[in-house]
C-alpha cells in the first residue's frame, strides 16, 4: 500500500519507472522489510513453516500424498516462491531496471539486458528462501502469531500513515526534498529490526530454558516404603552395637 501511494499509481511499469533514480528498497525501507518478512510466511517457508511442518518425520498434511500429486504441492510451493520474489522484484528492487554500478553504462536498460537483471533479481530473493531455511529455527505458533498482530501489523498501519502524510506534503509542495522520507523511514525501520531480534532471541532463550528444566525421561518420584526399607538395616546395626 505504502508503494502505491508514494508512487501515486498501481500500475507496475509506472511503478518501475518511478524508482529510475532510487529503489523503493531504500527509500520505503520499513515495507520492503515488512514484505519480505510477510513473503515468506506466506509461503510457508522456514521458519514460518508451521502448515508443513516438513522437517517432522510425517511431513505434515504432505503425508497424505504421493506420486504426482505430491510433486504438484512441491510445484505450487516453488512457483509461489518465484512469483511473489518477481513482485517484490518490482515494486522494490526496480524491476528490470539495471542495478546502480551498471545503470551507469549506456544501453544498460536496452535489448535482452532487462530480462537478465529482472531474473538476477528473482533469483536474489530465491537465495534468501533458502538462506532462511538453512539458517533459522521455526517458531511456534503463539510466537508466530504474537510476532505478526504485536510488531508487523502496527509497524506497517503506521508506516502507510507516514507515507500518505508526506505524499500528501510533496504534492502540496510542504516538502521540497524526498529524501525527508528516506531520513522518516530510518527510525521505523530500526525499531521494526529491533523488534525482529528481540523476537528471535527471546524465543530461543525459551528454547533453551525448556531443554534445560525438562527431562530427558520420566523419573518417578522415590517411594516411601523403598525409604523405609533401604534405612532399616541401618537402625538395626546401631542398635546391636549399642548392645
Amino acid at each position: 500500500v505504502a508503494v502505491f501511494l508514494y508512487a501515486g499509481s498501481m500500475s507496475t511499469s509506472e511503478i518501475v519507472t518511478a524508482q529510475e533514480r532510487i529503489w523503493y528498497a531504500i527509500l520505503l525501507l520499513p515495507s520492503f522489510i515488512i514484505y519480505t518478512t510477510s513473503m515468506v510466511g506466506e509461503t510457508n517457508r522456514a521458519p514460518f513453516d508451521l502448515p508443513e511442518a516438513e522437517g517432522e518425520l510425517v511431513g505434515g498434511f504432505h503425508t497424505e500424498y504421493s506420486s504426482l500429486k505430491f510433486a504438484l504441492f512441491f510445484l505450487a510451493e516453488y512457483v509461489n516462491m518465484v512469483t511473489v520474489s518477481a513482485l517484490a522484484t518490482t515494486l522494490f528492487l526496480g524491476g528490470w531496471r539495471a542495478p546502480f554500478p551498471f545503470s551507469m553504462i549506456p544501453g544498460a536498460n536496452e535489448g535482452w539486458l532487462p530480462l537478465v537483471w529482472f531474473f538476477g533479481k528473482v533469483l536474489a530473493f530465491i537465495f534468501i528462501f533458502i538462506w532462511l531455511r538453512g539458517t533459522l529455527p521455526r517458531l511456534r505458533y503463539d510466537q508466530f502469531m504474537d510476532f505478526g498482530w504485536k510488531v508487523l501489523i502496527p509497524v506497517a498501519l503506521g508506516w502507510v500513515f507516514v507515507v500518505g502524510a508526506a505524499r500528501v506534503a510533496i504534492s502540496e509542495d510542504l516538502i521540497s526534498n524526498t529524501r525527508i522520507l528516506t531520513w522518516l523511514a530510518a527510525p521505523v525501520a530500526a525499531l521494526l529490526l529491533i523488534s525482529l531480534i528481540l523476537e528471535y532471541r527471546k524465543s530461543k532463550k525459551e528454547t533453551v530454558e525448556t531443554e534445560a528444566t525438562a527431562p530427558s525421561f520420566p523419573v518417578p518420584p522415590m517411594s516411601a516404603a523403598r525409604t523405609n526399607r533401604t534405612n532399616r538395616p541401618e537402625v538395626e546395626t546401631k542398635r546391636g552395637s549399642d548392645g
